[in-house]
């Protein structure tokens, strides 16, 4: 089962029809494609996820960021929950057709979320980014400990590269997640399948 292997995450700087063309030629190549756009409305995430679906991107491999209701409505895979967002368990409660993930930065929020019910954990992150420009990565051992923690799949995030994949598997993480490394890179599909090569070895 490959579910949690190769998570792709919108950046927020690209434009929905650049989003979009994107996607759709690489989205037989990963498992997840996360729309995450914090200063978007719902009407407008809900218009970026059509756009992906029109592009024949399937809803299973759809996952929207905090916006349960967008999630809800569009019927895609799941929903990413973050610290601000409605807590865990009640998103599994009045929401049973979706599939929860959280983001956790501590083997104290990876137990807590997989206490309320969250199907998986995105756990980062893991290396030095340049979207988190001065703040110290927690490194293998760190996810290591977490992905022991806890029974549910591990993702991990942050600085991952076709070069580093293998150890954050071997450290006990389930699959990747990537952002920028994938949407903008020169050739977005020979990258995801160059991370593709690293998962399945």
């Amino acid at each position: 089962m490959r579910k949690e292997k190769l998570h792709v995450i919108s950046t927020g700087r690209q434009k929905p029809e650049q989003l979009a063309e994107i996607v759709g030629s690489i989205h037989p190549y990963i498992d997840a494609i996360h729309i995450r756009e914090k200063s978007k409305t719902a009407k407008e995430i809900f218009e970026m996820a059509k756009l992906l679906t029109d592009k024949r991107v399937p809803l299973s491999k759809i996952i929207i960021n905090d916006r349960i209701d967008v999630a809800y409505a569009l019927k895609v895979e799941g929903v990413q929950l973050a610290y601000h967002s409605l807590p865990v368990a009640i998103v599994k409660k009045q929401f049973a057709s979706l599939r929860v993930g959280c983001s956790v930065h501590s083997i104290e929020e990876a137990q807590m979320a997989q206490e309320h019910g969250a199907d998986y954990v995105i756990f980062g992150h893991v290396f030095p980014t340049q979207s988190k420009p001065g703040a110290v990565s927690r490194g293998l051992e760190q996810l290591a400990i977490v992905a022991n923690a806890v029974s549910i799949p591990v993702v991990a995030i942050g600085g991952i590269k076709p070069t580093n994949v293998r150890g954050v598997i071997e450290a006990g993480a389930k699959g990747v997640a990537v952002l920028s490394g994938v949407l903008e890179a020169e050739d977005p599909l020979a990258t995801v399948k160059e991370y593709n090569r690293k998962l399945l070895i």
